[in-house]
């Protein structure tokens, strides 16, 4: 079996197109796990978009405990002979992959950007080295625990018309003697880089925190409404919150279109921006390594150019 689990609905849906495909490689099927939610809407979702099997499982946890999740992934793994654990690399997803494989004594392979069967055995690719090279490994016993970022797979297309099935268990584990002391929400404003189809980024390049206002116009013209940065932007000057940070570090993101003014291409801004679809890049040095990564380059000064952009966008789309 391939078992998927995120706490992400979309993440799940991602995860699910490959484990399909993993799942006619190996001659087995495809569950996704629930816990905690009655949700048949749901199942059936994940099901449209994949899964051979649903299973709910119900239990009275009333928080996240990554030492209880591991404990019944564990006990389902042995129930259903699971050959490869796909699970959403978000931050409790990779404590939970950790811990998991750690109980199983079996290998963990975390923020995979590929998949698959090479020579008979689980196969994983993943960046390393901010992003300079990309790690080839191979699991040499089962199951394999593998956790993948979102935006790394698209969701197969929706098919109401699949049939799979749908069954609820109930939770096994050992209650955990840690205690969740607090949870507050992330006040975040609404913002989510990584869903979001068009971003407008900035990076060094920008002189002061006011002058913000020239990405925000761009954005706000494209309906983009969206507004990106590279790590000093975020971490150094504190000009824009951390989620609007892209980069190795930051938000992975795989818009429709990315532009990025004033950004000099850093392999770590690269590696969280590399699977958009079309970039455009605005420098006035005409060597900066953003050229490298983009399909249209504008060599010239942000400040005369994103006002020009602006304008120019504004009087085709009327």
């Amino acid at each position: 079996m391939i078992l998927v689990y995120s706490e992400s609905k979309n993440l799940t849906i991602e995860l699910l197109h490959k484990a399909t495909d993993l799942a006619k490689e190996l001659k087995t099927k495809t569950i996704a796990i629930i816990i905690g939610k009655d949700d048949d809407s749901l199942a059936q979702e994940y099901i449209a978009y994949g899964a051979d099997k649903v299973l709910q499982v119900e239990s009275n946890l009333e928080q996240y405990k990554a030492e209880e999740y591991a404990d019944i992934l564990d006990h389902i793994i042995k129930d259903t002979k699971t050959q490869v654990v796909l699970i959403g690399s978000d931050k409790n997803g990779k404590e939970l992959a950790s811990r998991l494989a750690g109980r199983l004594d079996i290998g963990c392979i975390i923020d995979a950007t590929n998949v698959y069967i090479k020579d008979g055995k689980v196969t994983a690719e993943r960046v390393v080295y901010s992003g300079n090279a990309i790690s080839v490994e191979q699991f040499n016993s089962a199951p394999s625990v593998i956790t993948v970022p979102s935006k790394v797979f698209d969701p197969s297309p929706k098919d109401d018309k699949r049939k799979g099935d749908i069954e609820k268990v109930k939770a096994s584990f050992e209650k955990s003697a840690s205690i969740v002391a607090n949870v507050a929400e992330l006040q975040s404003g609404g913002v989510n880089v990584e869903d979001a189809e068009i971003i407008v980024s900035c990076g060094r390049g920008m002189k002061n925190k006011e002058d913000l206002k020239l990405v925000n116009d761009l954005a706000e013209v494209l309906k983009g409404k969206t507004i990106g940065c590279s790590r000093p932007i975020a971490a150094d000057l504190k000009w824009l919150p951390e989620e609007h940070w892209i980069g190795l570090s930051g938000h992975k993101v795989k818009p429709k279109l990315y532009i990025a003014a004033g950004i000099s291409g850093q392999i770590q801004h690269i590696a969280g921006m590399r699977d958009s679809g079309v970039v455009v890049a605005i420098n006035k040095d005409a060597d900066a390594l953003i050229f490298k990564s983009a399909d249209y380059g504008i060599v010239g000064d942000l400040y005369k150019v994103l006002p020009k952009l602006t304008e120019a966008i504004k009087a085709k789309m009327g």
